[in-house]
């Protein structure tokens, strides 16, 4: 299914200094790499992807190499952190586990998952490797039903033109609905261009937009329209109603237990209007 793509507000003017805000190198010149331990911080971006697309790249170039590494709390798999400023905004980046899907069947898509939904980050930039595209796209469209506040980073485009491989990355963002930014992180190519997307995200210059479920199996269809209802109902203002719906008939345990906790309210109230600078997540350990 194709949807509209990311809407995006007019150019930003020239800087005082007669630099163009939306040149590569004005963006690239505007990156401050930071260390982890931030007091205070503007946005929350999660950087998502499958194994061995390069994400760990992309960390190391956007945070400078200085990142911290703890463990998730009350789990066992590392957590990486770093932090970097970027047009006088300060960014946490949280690097989630590889993973191939959100569904929750391993540890790693477990915490990968809850800290998209419930840590609800203002940014989440999808790592995909442009040479395994349609492998890839699997995890961004899980994502996408979780949040639109997303950037596609389509990296290892230098590997895909040695495979005689192009991807129309318009055409993409088209049907994602969210910017996608080529990379070849590795040489640094791309990256102030993932920055502006980034920026834009976060500060509310680019809308993206959800894939929402449209179909259901015939099966299910009816209960979940109902249960769908009843959520939104109990809980008006939750941007992915129909996904928890799914999540909950497929005997999800942690959205269950959000569900009757009352969790759930606290989702509603922050994604109306999530105030800057307030940790989204616990500190490392």
């Amino acid at each position: 299914m194709k949807s509209a793509g990311p809407t995006t507000h007019s150019p930003g003017s020239s800087d005082a200094g007669g630099g163009c805000a939306d040149c590569p190198t004005y963006r690239a010149a505007n990156l401050k790499k930071l260390g982890l331990r931030l007091d205070r911080w503007d946005f929350v971006v999660a950087l998502a992807g499958n194994p061995n697309t390069g994400k760990s790249t992309v960390f190391n170039a956007l945070t400078g190499l200085r990142q911290h590494t703890g463990n998730w709390p009350g789990k066992t798999v590392a957590r990486a952190e770093g932090a970097f400023e970027y047009q006088g905004n300060k960014y946490k980046l949280v690097d989630l586990p590889g993973t191939y899907s959100l569904l929750s069947t391993s540890l790693d898509e477990e915490i990968a998952r809850d800290f998209l939904l419930f840590g609800q980050p203002d940014v989440t930039i999808v790592v995909v490797d442009a040479t395994r595209l349609e492998r890839n796209l699997n995890l961004a469209l899980q994502v996408l039903e979780i949040t639109g506040r997303a950037v596609l980073c389509l990296n290892l485009v230098d590997e895909a033109a040695r495979h005689g491989i192009t991807v129309d990355e318009r055409q993409l963002a088209r049907d994602l609905g969210v910017p996608v930014v080529p990379t070849a992180a590795r040489f640094g190519r791309g990256l102030p261009e993932l920055l502006g997307a980034v920026h834009d995200v976060a500060s509310g210059r680019t809308t993206g937009r959800m894939h929402r479920l449209t179909k259901a199996p015939p099966a299910i269809g009816h209960a979940l329209d109902e249960l769908a209802r009843k959520i939104d109902l109990a809980y008006p203002g939750l941007p992915n109603v129909r996904w928890l719906a799914m999540r909950l008939l497929g005997g999800d345990e942690r959205i269950t237990e959000a569900l009757r906790s009352g969790e759930l309210a606290g989702l509603t109230r922050r994604s109306a209007g999530k105030t800057p600078s307030q940790p989204a997540l616990a500190p490392v350990a």
